[in-house]
């Protein structure tokens, strides 16, 4: 689960509502939008992955691309869900350009079950790469003061609110199904972020320039906060990039030559195929280490042993190498049906909608004709009884 705070640089004020066409005023939940800075927290304990236990009723939307308004994001989550809405919050962050926020509190669990169930990992546009990423929220508060919005409360870790640095986290850590790109260097769809407002991205982008620790300056193993951006050099330097995650609690850091992430907290590679290589490199390291000490057995390193163990922690890094990939294929697998799913029921939906405005129109045109056809036979009943009345009074 997940714990929001912004640092409000402003007050909630109502949406203008002819910025909103999609919703019927009468129908329409409470509409809002706020301009402040996000700060997102997941609980340290526990896989923050959706599941029948997050209990809550409070959606995050953690970036729509600003080339959708407003009404074009009430458009993408169409009619039905709209209804069960109570409460939408549009949050903006002015040195965000590219993108804004959204917090939507539903009438109820079994609502946001279902909005989550269908657009999380949807892409906005067919066209386009951007996804939505959803996550459910224990509660959000608000504060004026940047420090106290910072500070992670008991028992949470913050984490990037960046789309594509969340995308680069493993999924138990972001909470959010990972995907096929590791959005580095020169990735189409990290460009498609237009103004690139993330200092990581930045970074990752711009090869030309190698960025320096801000600290002493050096150019070598530089570490880039994942959170606020800072940059450091690692502990076998100066040591800035751990200072600043004891000074902040910015526990994830970015190795910028080999674009991998480290948790501080865990000390280890947040991806579980790291972790499995780290682990088995540091037993080879203390195999080899033991072998080289021993007295009179073999005078190299190369003894049959030795042969039999390194070929076993070969064998056991190829295994996690192929579970990793295993379990990529299994969620892109589950997050490609649940697209073909939403397409699914949104056809059905417009196939239900189409075919009740055609029976509406048959039937409004039916009604018409008969309504003429009446109107018609009045009229000539009329002047059949006219024309009785001025025979008989002739007569």
């Amino acid at each position: 689960m997940f714990f929001l705070r912004v640092h409000s640089v402003d007050a909630e004020s109502p949406v203008d509502p002819e910025t909103v066409f999609s919703a019927p005023q009468s129908q329409n939940p409470k509409f809002s939008e706020r301009r402040g800075v996000l700060h997102l927290f997941r609980t340290a304990s526990q896989s923050s992955l959706p599941n029948s236990n997050s209990l809550s009723s409070h959606l995050f939307i953690v970036a729509v691309p600003n080339y959708l308004s407003f009404d074009d994001f009430i458009r993408f989550c169409g009619p039905h869900h709209l209804d069960q809405f109570h409460r939408l919050l549009f949050i903006r962050n002015d040195g965000m350009e590219d993108r804004y926020s959204v917090l939507i509190e539903f009438v109820d669990q079994l609502a946001a079950d279902g909005f989550h169930s269908n657009f999380d990992g949807k892409k906005f546009s067919p066209g386009e790469a951007e996804i939505c990423h959803i996550l459910f929220l224990i509660s959000v508060e608000y504060s004026e003061c940047e420090e106290v919005a910072g500070t992670p409360p008991a028992g949470f870790t913050e984490i990037p609110t960046c789309p594509v640095c969340l995308e680069r986290l493993d999924p138990d850590t972001s909470g959010i199904l990972t995907t096929l790109c590791d959005h580095s260097f020169q990735c189409p769809c990290v460009s498609k972020w237009t103004y690139l407002s993330c200092q990581v991205c930045r970074f990752c982008q711009q090869q030309d320039e190698k960025p320096t620790c801000f600290i002493c300056g050096t150019l070598d193993d530089v570490w880039v906060c994942m959170i606020c951006g800072f940059v450091g050099c690692g502990r076998y330097k100066e040591g800035h990039a751990i200072r600043h995650w004891k000074d902040t609690q910015h526990c994830y850091s970015l190795d910028f030559r080999t674009q991998q992430i480290w948790d501080y907290v865990g000390d280890n590679y947040v991806h579980r195929l790291n972790q499995d290589q780290s682990k088995t490199d540091s037993k080879s390291e203390e195999m080899r280490f033991r072998c080289m000490s021993q007295e009179g057995d073999c005078g190299t390193c190369e003894c049959h042993e030795d042969l039999e163990v390194s070929g076993a922690f070969f064998n056991s890094k190829v295994e996690a190498i192929v579970d990793e990939y295993n379990r990529l294929l299994t969620s892109q697998l589950e997050t490609q049906r649940q697209y073909y799913e939403s397409l699914l029921v949104e056809a059905k939906s417009k196939a239900e909608s189409s075919i009740s405005e055609a029976v509406e129109k048959a039937t409004t045109s039916g009604m018409l004709d008969i309504q003429n056809e009446l109107e018609k036979c009045t009229e000539e009943r009329n002047a059949v009884a006219e024309g009785s009345c001025i025979n008989k009074v002739d007569g």
